[in-house]
């Protein structure tokens, strides 16, 4: 028992010893900025790169910071609404993506039903998918349309589909494509069968979903409110002169550093606790 121990004990040294001195090329590589150019991706923003949307949002609190320190001539004050502009654009592609997710979310059982029409019509997996691109949704089109003359071009069709589901950039695009291509692989005279039972639960789902989001939706209107409010009073104080000053002063700075921590953080607490559980793209 004691060799036993002393084994399992060596080797798990040995294991932490290996991945602290992984090489790089062992290691894996992050891409810089992957995140944020998988978001711009969801919320349909493919010609914008992270380095322009940081661009864009440093250009924005520099507009607006020039702005409110040509207006009220505070410095304090025009710096909060500068770092609140910087993130309006972040907020944006955010809102953009959040949405883009849930109208497709209402597509892809169109999609799914499509398949199986041209399934049993005769066509093959790869025709029916590239048919979408001319009778599915027209969100859609493109990307299939996309996969279409890629496929006609390479005749490679597992490779086809990764360019499919890079380009949709859809947590249930994932499952989908995964699930026709495990279809394909494993062949058989199921897959009508399997197309309709996946197109009754992206339907289920999607229900569900859109009950939920609609409950939900007073949390968040009520967390905008209670952050907004503080400072659209601070707006209107910003008409007296005798306000701008007392801001201006250390103590005044404070505050407003203060209550920009406490809203930011006030914020996030109430949109984590109402939230939904948000799809992942683990099928990568």
């Amino acid at each position: 028992m004691g060799a036993f121990l002393g084994l399992m004990l060596g080797v798990g040294l040995l294991l932490i010893w290996h991945g602290l001195s992984a090489t790089e090329s062992t290691r894996p590589r992050k891409v810089p900025f992957e995140r944020t150019r998988e978001h711009l991706l969801q919320a349909g923003l493919p010609g914008i790169s992270p380095v322009q949307l940081f661009g864009l949002q440093a250009l924005s609190a520099v507009l607006v910071g020039l702005l409110g320190l040509t207006l009220t001539q505070s410095v304090s004050v025009s710096l909060i609404f500068a770092i609140f502009a910087a993130a309006v654009p972040a907020l944006m592609v955010s809102r953009l993506r959040h949405k883009r997710q849930a109208d497709l979310r209402e597509l892809w059982p169109e999609v799914v039903d499509n398949l199986t029409s041209g399934v049993r019509a005769g066509l093959s997996l790869p025709e029916a998918l590239a048919a979408i691109g001319d009778r599915g949704p027209e969100q859609l089109r493109d990307p299939f349309k996309q996969f279409g003359a890629d496929y006609r071009t390479t005749g490679r069709f597992n490779d086809s589909l990764d360019r499919l589901k890079a380009t949709l950039a859809d947590p249930v695009g994932d499952r989908v494509i995964e699930s026709l291509r495990v279809a394909r692989e494993v062949g058989g005279t199921d897959l009508g069968r399997l197309l309709s039972t996946l197109s009754g639960f992206l339907r289920d789902d999607a229900r569900t979903r859109a009950e939920l989001l609609a409950r939900q939706s007073w949390s968040v209107n009520a967390a905008r409110m209670a952050v907004a409010a503080p400072w659209l009073v601070l707006i209107l104080l910003a008409t007296q002169r005798e306000t701008l000053q007392a801001y201006d002063t250390p103590t005044g700075t404070v505050i407003l550093i203060a209550g920009a921590v406490l809203s930011f953080i006030a914020y996030r607490l109430m949109i984590r606790i109402g939230r939904l559980p948000e799809d992942r793209r683990v099928l990568r």
